[in-house]
């Protein structure tokens, strides 16, 4: 780890909220924003049930001034609020010792831009993420960076993912090309070449609709250890037929919203429920195998975080499917659990540093972007 002034240090929180909709991710970090990087503490705390029910009536819901958005904004920004003084509490941390929070919010709605096939801006996207950073600092005392994604995509970039610039800062130490595979809702990967150049974009579904299937199903969250789709048959033929969509085409970097392929889950009506879970999970495995296509160069290993780190059956598929070593990148003192929760920590002392969020690599902007709204 590089040698840095103490006085060059922050110390912040990260905190995450993910298209799972299970909860908040909370960690703690410190950081130049640069090379050096520490994480410290982690923890997570579930939404309440009727948060919960509320972020789902408005998945997909654009309109910011809405009245459920902003009632869905509102618990948001409160479950945050307690999250945090939560974890300051469990961890005697006063707010002077903090001297940043990365607040991401909660995205319920995501549109990518449209571009033709080689890649030209035909049309800007747009994105939004609810929960008042402004609320959040008055409340905590502490200044907040939040609203990560807006200018990236003002600028006709994708908006996602974020991660990459804090999966370089780690990853300074592995042998390259390496990949980093973030499988939350949906998944994406970050690939790192050996002049630390970077490629980044959404490979297609995680765990979104292997979740969605599971609650309608069963009423429980997700399928635990993938112990369903372990004992179902795979319908290959469907898993081709979602393979055709265009975005797997497409060049990247490229961005998903959660529900792209929503529409999928209509087509299992008939099948058994570890059926249904099995297929869904080749769909996520195979959309992933088919994102190597993309990459300068075949990676010396790929390192897996995310809630789909912890679903082994995922991970025995993916290590059949991937033309690579796969792991878990807690087999590097990593900790999945929090990787994106410090990355937005790490992400707010580089925005307040005036440092690039976003590379033309990881998110198609024309150009290195900083991002982020400061609120002290």
């Amino acid at each position: 780890m590089p040698k840095v002034k103490q006085d060059q240090i922050f110390t912040a929180i990260g905190l995450m909220s993910g298209t799972s909709l299970d909860g908040i991710d909370v960690a703690l970090l410190e950081s130049d924003g640069k090379e050096y990087v520490k994480p410290l503490q982690g923890a997570i705390y579930p939404y309440s049930e009727e948060t919960r029910i509320m972020l789902r009536k408005v998945l997909g819901n654009s309109g910011r001034k809405d009245p459920q958005v902003l009632e869905a904004a509102d618990l948001v920004t409160k479950a945050h609020i307690k999250a945090v003084q939560d974890f300051m509490n469990e961890h005697s941390l006063q707010d002077t010792q903090i001297h940043l929070i990365g607040f991401h919010g909660q995205t319920i709605y995501h549109e990518p831009p449209q571009r033709n096939s080689s890649g030209t801006l035909l049309k800007k996207g747009t994105t939004l993420q609810i929960g008042s950073g402004e609320q959040l600092a008055k409340a905590l005392s502490i200044p907040v960076i939040y609203d990560f994604r807006s200018n990236d995509m003002a600028h006709g970039g994708e908006g996602a993912p974020l991660v990459p610039v804090y999966h370089r800062a780690r990853a300074g130490d592995l042998k390259k090309p390496v990949a980093i595979l973030n499988i939350g809702g949906i998944a994406n990967v970050t690939w790192i070449g050996g002049n630390d150049t970077m490629l980044a974009f959404d490979t297609g579904p995680g765990n979104v609709l292997m979740d969605d299937w599971v609650l309608q199903k069963t009423g429980k969250p997700f399928d635990r250890d993938g112990a369903l789709a372990a004992q179902g048959q795979v319908q290959n033929a469907l898993v081709q037929k979602w393979l055709s969509n265009p975005f797997f085409q497409q060049m990247a970097p490229k961005s998903l919203d959660r529900d792209a392929f929503g529409v999928t889950l209509k087509e299992l009506q008939h099948l058994a429920t570890e059926d249904a879970v099995a297929t869904l999970a080749a769909f996520t495995v195979e959309s992933i195998a088919k994102a190597q296509d993309h990459f300068p160069e075949r990676p010396q290993a790929c390192y897996i975080t995310g809630g789909g780190s912890k679903n082994d059956h995922l991970m025995k598929q993916l290590s059949k499917a991937l033309d690579t070593n796969v792991s878990s990148v807690d087999s590097l003192g990593w900790n999945a659990d929090f990787l994106e929760a410090q990355a937005f920590a790490y992400l707010a002392v580089r925005s307040k540093l005036d440092l690039p969020l976003t590379y033309p690599g990881t998110t198609g902007v024309l150009e290195a972007m900083v991002g982020g709204e400061n609120c002290s």
